[in-house]
């Protein structure tokens, strides 16, 4: 591990004569860029300076202590050498977590669909509830939402909706709730009482990478159709939405959210490289994903992932066993120790394999 630390340091310090030189900061793309990976290095050299710091008065005290008669001296020297044996534990664990190859989506934006399943009026209902609940916690990242299509029913049910979050760091936090969310509660049309369940399912997408995925004019087809709200009333009179079918895949994308035809076009076409990004991408993991399942579940939106449970007020995620028992909370956004929850899991299965 040393090794690679001690490349990542010389690494470290060629950027941080790099990013100071005129001619790099003229070149504005690429100075953003080696800014970028200087400031992602940064907590590794910290966490690194400290480690060799502590590991040298480390040494020093255990050369100390070899030659020490005083009692009381030895005493203390002792009680330094054990902090200091704990902390270079826990840095060279930190270490770990810190070199684990990070997903190289993590920074993007993402684009998430959610549809109605099991359970008719109430898992529409239940669909919009989470929109909204994803929209709030967006809104406290200070992330901006983008429509893309929403397809709502007369009660204000969702039939199924997808939108993106713009911002630095959004796919990170979304990936985890890719899958099936089952509700459970009693529908306000419930005249007995009973507890019904419902599901909806989420996909999760990273906006496609910076790479050219070709789309041939052949193998696309695109419809064009009016927009349209709740309880089918047109958004405009004009023909802007577009539907386009890519027929080698059968992935279909809709897009309504602009008024413009032209507008509604470029952004579906956009949404149809990340979807067949994560499609292509999808089957070259085949294998490796056959091989190892990840500790917080495939992320496959067949995969139940979360019960809501309204009449006991709890939140369970089922890939980690754990419960939040602040359901109100949670649907009004504050979702973010479960994706901590999350990310600290998938941390563990990633150094677990690391250790094999």
């Amino acid at each position: 591990m040393t090794d690679k630390l001690d490349k990542i340091v010389l690494r470290y310090e060629f950027l941080t004569g790099e990013i100071s030189k005129p001619e790099v900061i003229a070149d504005n793309n690429t100075w953003k860029k080696l800014v970028k990976e200087h400031s992602n290095l940064t907590p590794i050299i910290e966490a690194y300076t400290l480690y060799k710091k502590t590991n040298e008065e480390l040494q020093a005290n255990l050369e100390m202590s070899a030659i020490e008669t005083d009692k009381e001296m030895l005493a203390l020297l002792h009680e330094d050498i054990n902090y200091q044996k704990k902390q270079l534990e826990e840095l060279t664990e930190q270490l770990k977590v810190l070199l684990l190859p990070k997903d190289p989506n993590d920074d993007k934006n993402v684009i998430i669909e959610i549809r109605a399943g099991a359970g008719g009026e109430e898992a529409a209902l239940f669909a919009n509830e989470v929109r909204r609940m994803y929209y709030m916690f967006a809104e406290k990242n200070r992330w901006k939402i983008e429509e893309i299509g929403i397809d709502e029913n007369e009660l204000g049910g969702l039939k199924e909706g997808s939108f993106m979050v713009v911002g630095e760091g959004a796919y990170s936090k979304f990936k985890f709730e890719s899958g099936v969310h089952r509700v459970q509660r009693v529908p306000d049309t419930e005249s007995q009482g009973r507890i019904h369940t419902s599901t909806i399912t989420v996909a999760v997408l990273p906006e496609a990478p910076d790479v050219d995925i070709e789309i041939l004019d052949k193998d696309i087809k695109i419809d064009t159709y009016r927009s349209s709200g709740a309880g089918g009333q047109h958004v405009n009179k004009t023909e802007s939405a577009i539907r386009i079918t890519h027929l080698p895949t059968g992935i279909v994308v809709n897009c309504q959210d602009e008024r413009s035809q032209i507008k509604n076009r470029e952004k579906a076409m956009n949404i149809l490289k990340s979807k067949l990004y994560d499609y292509y991408q999808t089957q070259a993991d085949a294998e490796y994903a056959a091989a190892r399942k990840s500790q917080v579940g495939t992320g496959d939106r067949s995969e139940r992932i979360r019960t809501y449970n309204f009449p006991q007020g709890r939140v369970t995620d089922h890939r980690i066993g754990l419960t939040l028992y602040s359901i109100e909370n949670f649907m009004n956004g504050d979702i973010a120790e479960m994706v901590e929850a999350l990310r600290l899991a998938e941390q563990t299965a990633k150094l677990q394999d690391s250790d094999e």
